[in-house]
């Protein structure tokens, strides 16, 4: 079993550390997003050195390419990326289901490579042999994500997902080794209904897994009711990610005070790529013609390798001549900001200043 151990408390929210083969997380931790085996315009070494404890890759996208076996031929995640830390594997649900052709049984889900159009066919139990491939230190059971937000469409995916939860779990145990220790979350989902996050919550909670993954949350709406709902049900002594969440400062304030250890999420590194940049002051469009005469740091309270040694004119410059250092400079910077933040909460836990640190923040960033 996966060993989590809380260090303080406050309200729902916690801060502890997840010991996994691969080292320790310091939680709550923002996950960085590394769907392919990396984080887009980022080296793994940029990645340690910008704060980041853990690696979150994406099993759909690695069944595509390079394909599982190449990758457990290689020695898995960790020594195939070159990454020294801990590793996630998703399932690649989300992906999948949003696919436009994707057929669903209740076998699993059948697609089409968007790569080359291969046939590929998805269930518990291949989902569960491909992480395993893969070597990720924690794997998310395979989970259905509802194409509607109707009642009863989100009530039979939560219901198919539950049995294939079974599934995984079956299938996780039949490969585990004495070799390895690779662990399983199970996957909580119920859409925008609390009745069906409760329901959802009391079956995997009632389950022999390592850890609790919550999906299917888009928006932060509504989030802290839903967690609210669902982090008092799932086992105090097991972590619970918060999947695909992290866009916005607030997304990981509210995931923290209702419970959530861990999070993941492409979008630092997507706006980044873009031009959408964090400051302690709010997001700003770097492209701007305001930036071009400004020879001041990006964010002056920064100490990413993108603000201690460039002005905004500069990332103005690189952006609007397309340069690729642009895009490496913003992600470090984006992603240094997001790590940083949760490592804040996390501090602020420990230190009785999570309340204070919250409005401080939010109300200076959203202003």
């Amino acid at each position: 079993m996966l060993k989590f151990d809380i260090a303080k408390k406050s309200g729902l929210a916690r801060a502890g550390v997840i010991h996994t083969p691969h080292g320790d997380i310091k939680t709550p931790a923002f996950v960085g997003a590394a769907t392919k085996a990396t984080v887009k315009a980022l080296t793994m070494k940029e990645m340690k050195e910008l704060g980041s404890q853990a690696i979150l890759a994406n099993t759909y996208h690695l069944l595509l390419a390079p394909g599982t076996e190449l990758i457990k031929e290689a020695g898995g995640l960790a020594k195939f990326a070159s990454w020294d830390g801990p590793t996630f594997t998703d399932s690649g649900g989300f992906q999948i289901f949003s696919l436009p052709d994707v057929k669903i049984t209740e076998n699993g889900a059948k697609f089409k490579s968007i790569i080359n159009g291969d046939k590929f066919e998805m269930t518990p139990e291949s989902s569960m042999q491909a992480q395993w491939n893969i070597g990720a230190d924690i794997h998310m059971a395979f989970d259905q994500l509802a194409k509607s937000e109707n009642y009863d469409d989100m009530k039979d995916a939560m219901e198919r997902t539950h049995r294939w939860l079974d599934r995984c779990i079956a299938e996780h145990e039949r490969l585990k080794n004495d070799n390895e220790e690779q662990y399983l979350y199970a996957v909580v989902q119920g859409g925008i209904f609390n009745d069906l996050r409760a329901e959802s919550a009391k079956y995997c909670a009632s389950k022999n897994v390592d850890g609790f993954g919550i999906g299917g949350v888009f928006v932060v709406d509504g989030m802290d009711e839903m967690l609210q709902t669902v982090c008092p049900i799932l086992p105090e002594d097991k972590p619970r990610h918060l999947l695909g969440m992290g866009q916005e400062p607030i997304d990981l304030f509210v995931g923290a005070e209702n419970g959530c250890d861990t999070f993941d999420c492409v979008a630092p590194t997507r706006m980044a790529r873009n031009g959408s940049l964090y400051t302690l002051d709010g997001r700003i469009n770097i492209k701007n013609a305001k930036y071009k005469n400004d020879f001041t740091p990006l964010m002056p309270e920064c100490d990413c390798e993108c603000c201690k040694n460039y002005t905004r004119a500069y990332l103005h410059h690189l952006f609007k001549t397309d340069e690729i250092t642009a895009k490496v400079l913003a992600s470090i910077h984006n992603e240094h900001f997001v790590v940083s933040v949760v490592d804040k909460i996390r501090e602020s836990i420990l230190d009785d200043t999570f309340d204070e640190y919250k409005k401080t923040f939010l109300l200076r960033y959203y202003k």
